[in-house]
C-alpha cells in the first residue's frame, strides 16, 4: 500500500501551455521536458502537451530523448547539451536535433553529416554556448541551422542584464544564418514581445511555477502531494518533537507522524515552518523534517486517524519564499516513492 501519492492535472498542464503560448504572441511555443518533465513524468507531460498543441520539445540529454521518441510523432525534439564524443552512436540513432554549444561539438556534427542542428550562443550567462568570437571566426559555415538560441541569466528579476543580453542577441542575428531565433524561457516570456523572437522555451511555468509576478493568476497548479498518517499520539506540555528537539509543546497536543521526508523532496528547510491541510484545516509541521518522516500538529483535526491522508501545502512560489529554495528544486527533487496519478 502506497503511503505517498501525487496527483497531476493534465488540464492544468495544458492550460498553462496555452496561456504561455498566448503570451508568446506570434512565436512558436515549445516545452522543456528535461529532468523527467521537471520531476513530474516526461512521457505523460509530452502526451498532454501534444494534445494541447505543442510540437517542439527540449531535453538535456540524449538518454532522456530516447524514451520520448515513441510519443513525439510529428513533433521536434531538441537535445540542449549538444553531442559529446561518447554520444555519437546514440545521437546517430535518435531523430533528435542537437543544440551545438562548442566548436568541438560543431566539428563532431559536421563529421556525422546529419544535417539540421540548433546552436546556443552565450550572451552573458557564461554557461553553455558559443562565444561571439567563435561565430565570427566562420565555424558556423556549412551548418544547416534551424534554431539559434541563447539563455537569459536573470529573467526572473528586473535586472539590467536582461536588456544587455537582449541587445547582444539582436546583434548576432545578422551574422548567424539561422531559420529561427529563440531567447525566452518562462520568465522571459513575461518580459514581453521583444524577448519572444520566433520560438519560446517555457519550462517551470508549465508545471505550475510562477517565474515572474506577471504570471500570477495565469498559471495553475499542476501537482498535489499527499502523505498517509502512520501514527497519532498525544503529547504533554514540555514534550519535544523530532531530531534536535527543535520543537517543544507549550500545551498538550495531538500530533501525527506522516510518511514524507527530505528523501522524497520535502526539504529539511520546511522544519517548523511547513504546513499540511485536511478539509481546509491547517496542520503545521513540528520540528525537523526527517529522511522519511515529518510530524504535524493535528490538534484541530481530532477526527484524523492512522491511515488517513493529509495534503501538503505545496504552493511553489510560497515554498520558495518560505525556504529560500527555488521553485525548480522543489519540483525536480520530488522522489520516486510517490504514486504518480495523472487525472483529467
Amino acid at each position: 500500500m502506497q503511503n505517498l501519492r501525487m496527483t497531476l492535472s493534465r488540464a492544468a498542464l495544458a492550460q498553462n501551455w496555452r496561456a504561455l503560448d498566448r503570451l508568446s504572441g506570434d512565436a512558436t511555443t515549445g516545452a522543456a521536458v528535461k529532468a523527467d518533465g521537471y520531476g513530474l513524468g516526461a512521457i505523460e507531460a509530452v502526451r498532454t502537451l501534444r494534445q494541447a498543441g505543442c510540437d517542439e520539445f527540449f531535453v538535456a540529454h540524449w538518454e532522456e530523448g530516447e524514451a520520448l521518441i515513441p510519443h513525439l510523432t510529428g513533433a521536434k525534439l531538441s537535445v540542449l547539451h549538444g553531442i559529446a564524443a561518447n554520444e555519437i552512436e546514440l545521437a546517430s540513432a535518435i531523430p533528435a536535433i542537437p543544440v551545438l554549444n562548442t566548436t568541438a561539438q560543431i566539428k563532431r556534427w559536421k563529421a556525422l553529416d546529419r544535417g539540421l542542428c540548433h546552436i546556443m550562443i552565450d550572451t552573458g550567462m557564461n554557461r553553455l554556448g558559443l562565444s561571439i568570437d567563435d561565430i565570427q571566426n566562420g565555424i558556423l559555415e556549412g551548418l544547416d541551422i534551424d534554431l539559434c538560441m541563447s539563455h537569459l541569466a536573470s529573467a526572473e528579476e528586473d535586472s539590467p542584464l536582461n536588456s544587455r543580453q537582449l541587445a547582444s542577441f539582436n546583434a548576432i542575428k545578422p551574422i548567424v544564418n539561422a531559420k529561427r531565433f529563440s531567447l525566452a524561457n518562462s520568465a522571459g516570456i513575461a518580459l514581453g514581445h521583444d524577448y519572444h523572437f520566433d520560438c519560446t522555451r517555457p519550462g517551470l511555468s508549465l508545471y505550475g511555477g510562477i517565474a515572474r509576478a506577471e504570471l500570477s493568476g495565469i498559471i495553475s497548479n499542476v501537482v498535489t502531494i499527499e502523505a498517509r498518517i502512520l501514527q497519532v499520539r498525544d503529547i504533554a506540555a514540555g514534550a519535544n518533537v523530532g531530531y534536535g528537539a527543535t520543537f517543544t509543546a507549550k500545551e498538550p497536543m495531538t500530533i501525527a507522524a506522516i510518511s514524507l521526508g527530505y528523501a522524497d523532496g520535502y526539504h529539511r528547510a520546511f522544519g517548523n515552518i511547513g504546513s499540511f491541510t485536511s478539509e481546509g484545516r491547517a496542520l503545521p509541521v513540528l520540528g525537523r523534517v526527517s529522511m522519511d518522516l515529518v510530524c504535524i500538529d493535528i490538534s484541530n483535526a481530532p477526527d484524523l486517524i492512522e491511515g488517513d491522508w493529509v495534503t501538503c501545502d505545496y504552493d511553489l512560489q510560497h515554498a520558495e519564499k518560505q525556504t529560500g529554495i527555488s521553485q525548480y528544486e522543489h519540483l525536480t527533487h520530488l522522489g520516486t516513492r510517490f504514486d504518480r496519478r495523472w487525472v483529467d
